[in-house]
């Protein structure tokens, strides 16, 4: 019996970005296609098979221990976006304020997806996601650049929103529009 069951529910890729340096910026740039190897996206500054621990995990790891890289990719939901710049006041967040991977449209409760869920592109390229992606303070200076003393918003609109962290389990490519089939764990919530 398959551990992993395919769902009914599919999303549409609806944005797609890398940030080439994050020590310049947390902003990713937009691009058309994402080449992902088990490493995670070709040019992103996030890839990497290892990675060093940050404050997330810190309960595990002193910070700067070397571990798993489970965080190759931040993806988020369109509509999670769209209810975030709600609450924030403005028209609209842009992905690249946050440094998103990719954006997805049309998977509802997203960034409550089961952790070890797989996320597989119409192309076979595959990522399983980690867990919630906690929002953070960073984004707040670069959207302040665009709506001054409007960042410091972010991070309470983003809570429950923020999207996944994930990590590459097949390699190959994802363009924009292509069609993304949730496979969930086929297993119980826990229940201690």
């Amino acid at each position: 019996m398959p551990a992993l069951v395919p769902t009914d529910y599919y999303g549409t890729v609806a944005w797609l970005g890398r940030v080439a340096d994050r020590e310049a910026a947390l902003a990713s740039q937009q691009i058309d296609r994402l080449d992902l190897t088990f490493a995670g996206p070709e040019g992103e500054a996030h890839g990497g098979l290892t990675r060093f621990s940050c404050a997330r995990v810190t309960s595990q790891y002193p910070k700067g221990t070397e571990i798993r890289n489970v965080r190759q990719l931040s993806i988020l939901s369109a509509e999670d976006l769209t209810a975030i710049a709600e609450e924030m006041g403005v028209e609209r967040v842009d992905p690249t304020w946050v440094g998103a991977t990719m954006v997805l449209s049309g998977l509802p409760d997203f960034t409550y997806l089961p952790p070890s869920s797989r996320l597989q592109a119409e192309s076979g390229a595959t990522f399983v996601v980690d867990m919630e992606n906690r929002p953070c303070h960073l984004p707040a200076k670069v959207i302040d650049e665009t709506h001054p003393g409007v960042g410091k918003l972010f991070k309470a609109a983003a809570k429950g929103r923020r999207g996944v962290t994930a990590w590459v389990e097949r390699e190959g490519s994802v363009t924009l529009g292509e069609k993304v089939r949730l496979h969930v764990p086929g297993q119980r919530a826990w229940s201690p």
